[in-house]
């Protein structure tokens, strides 16, 4: 399940942005930032040889401020979440935020193997909850669609979804986290998180 979304992970980095886009719409957003993200990769020969130090520096600055986790974390553990204490709630959202982060640090440095194409959005006035729709691709490996659902928290734009080719991430990984549930409650979920997120 992990090494689905593994394989897809390095496009996201393509909705970092920094505080100056505060206010922008959600494709433009995308679309403006994904050369800042893919110079960076080019420029950088330790995050091309995937030095983490470098790596886990462009995730924290660039990518980490425009996700929802808390949000991610209650849609992948789904109706656990409530009956979860606010610490195990705590401890989940770092786990997962954690994992995702390493899921995501391992890709980086192949970034600039990639094209992507932002599709037209389709977005009313006033709406706060929207689908960025993108085509990425690279040498050697066919097209596939990466989908980004945002929402709209103040001024900024937050991701707290991803599908690619229809599939959802937090559903994926809901599918395991009840499992875990299932096994030994929340804080087996919570433990088997913490024991991937250990591994080297």
């Amino acid at each position: 399940m992990y090494k689905f979304f593994k394989a897809f992970f390095v496009p996201i980095a393509f909705l970092a942005a920094s505080s100056a886009y505060a206010g922008i719409a959600p494709d433009v957003l995308a679309r403006n930032t994904s050369s800042e993200v893919i110079q960076i990769v080019k420029q950088d020969d330790d995050i091309k040889n995937g030095r983490s130090s470098k790596i886990y520096a462009v995730v924290e600055t660039k990518v980490l401020p425009h996700f929802d986790f808390e949000r991610m974390t209650k849609l992948a553990v789904a109706r656990n979440w409530n009956t979860a204490s606010p610490e195990q709630q705590s401890r989940l959202v770092d786990e997962f935020r954690s994992l995702l982060v390493r899921t995501y640090a391992a890709s980086l440095s192949s970034v600039a193997e990639y094209k992507i194409d932002f599709k037209p959005l389709r977005m009313a006035a006033g709406d706060t909850d929207v689908i960025v729709n993108s085509e990425v691709s690279k040498p050697g490996a066919p097209a596939i669609t990466i989908d980004y659902r945002m929402e709209k928290m103040g001024e900024a734009w937050k991701v707290y979804d991803v599908l690619v080719d229809g599939v959802s991430l937090v559903t994926v990984y809901r599918n395991s986290f009840n499992s875990e549930v299932r096994k030994g409650g929340v804080d087996g979920l919570i433990q088997a998180l913490n024991r991937r997120n250990q591994r080297k």
